[in-house]
């Protein structure tokens, strides 16, 4: 029996809730969560039916897709997976399940072409990457940075579903200076990722101030019947435009920076940006050089990019920023004195 699109997007959604040990999910509950998806995904307004859900956990059940999933009900209410570890993800691909997916990117390769899915170019070699790997057993082709092991991405999709939902959360978090954790109730509103590193933001059920925690420094996160609040000042299409990285409050304001880059590093910053800001004031005609200004909110990450460059780029505006990467350069470079000292007297004990 064929599977068309809005049925494995039912079974994706399916498998996603039952993934989450972080909640208990009645029929009820998944119902719903398959009429958002395909609200989400297709338009679809008219939502799930029970027994379309009742079918589909049939289905799964059963080994006509190949799934044979362990879905079990406890406590006469609740589904779950049987097997905690059970995803249908993790099995390989039918050739239904193929088509399908081959057509869903032939659709998406015909937006990529217009403004606003212009950032949809990079999903699509990914699938069609993928996809060709699954049906010819071959080598990819195309490589993408991920850190498949990182702590805290088993957190996304149950996030995802909060947020979507506005769910107060209670939170059990430990940052890297805390030698507890501690717990608070929290109401996200947003997952940001940044060099392969997720974050969330929200803010304390008991203020409005907007706290941006790393997955991979969250313990523990389960569900609270604790009125959602909402915080007006924070407006996410447009909260990242003026800052390199996450590190930013409601409050900040963006800086005027000014740096100056040689020759080859201009090459490259002028290809790729440090920000969508970025302008290029001057430019020196005899060795190459240039003098680029960006507006951002000043913050560690801004400081991380600029000293990566190392003896490429010089920050000369404003004077806060200068004096910050002058002290962290030399912090530096005493390490290496300290470091050619004791190497050399290793050197002579062999």
């Amino acid at each position: 029996m064929p599977a068309n699109k809005n049925a494995l997007i039912r079974y994706k959604t399916i498998d996603n809730c039952l993934r989450n040990k972080y909640r208990r999910w009645t029929l009820e509950d998944l119902v719903d969560a398959c009429s958002d998806a395909l609200y989400d995904l297709e338009g679809i307004s008219k939502g799930v039916s029970l027994r379309t859900v009742q079918g589909d956990i049939q289905m799964m059940r059963s080994d006509k897709l190949g799934y044979n999933a362990p879905i079990e009900v406890y406590e006469h209410k609740y589904y779950r997976y049987a097997e905690p570890d059970f995803s249908i993800t993790d099995m390989p691909l039918s050739q239904n399940d193929y088509e399908v997916m081959q057509e869903a990117v032939e659709m998406l390769r015909q937006l990529q072409d217009f403004d606003q899915f212009s950032e949809v170019s990079d999903v699509v070699s990914r699938l069609q990457d993928n996809l060709s790997v699954t049906k010819n057993h071959r080598k990819p082709i195309i490589h993408f940075d991920n850190v498949p092991d990182l702590k805290g991405l088993k957190l996304l999709n149950p996030l995802y579903n909060y947020i979507s939902h506005k769910q107060t959360l209670r939170i059990m978090y430990q940052s890297f200076s805390a030698r507890q954790p501690h717990e608070f109730i929290f109401c996200p509103y947003l997952l940001k990722e940044f060099r392969n590193r997720w974050f969330l933001f929200g803010s304390k059920q008991n203020n409005l101030l907007l706290y941006n925690l790393a997955l991979d420094r969250i313990v523990s996160i389960e569900p609270v019947d604790i009125p959602f609040r909402e915080n007006p000042d924070f407006d996410s299409d447009h909260f990242f435009d003026d800052v390199i990285g996450v590190s930013k409050n409601i409050k900040d304001t963006p800086r005027r920076i000014k740096f100056w880059a040689n020759r080859e590093q201009s090459q490259y910053i002028k290809t790729k940006p440090l920000h969508p800001s970025q302008k290029l004031l001057s430019k020196n005609a005899e060795d190459g050089s240039c003098i680029f200004q960006i507006e951002v909110v000043i913050n560690f990450e801004m400081y991380s990019v600029f000293m990566s460059y190392g003896p490429g780029i010089k920050v000369i505006y404003p004077r806060q920023a200068v004096c910050y990467i002058k002290d962290k350069l030399r912090e530096a470079a005493n390490l290496y004195d300290t470091y050619i000292g004791e190497a050399k007297e290793d050197d002579s004990t062999t």
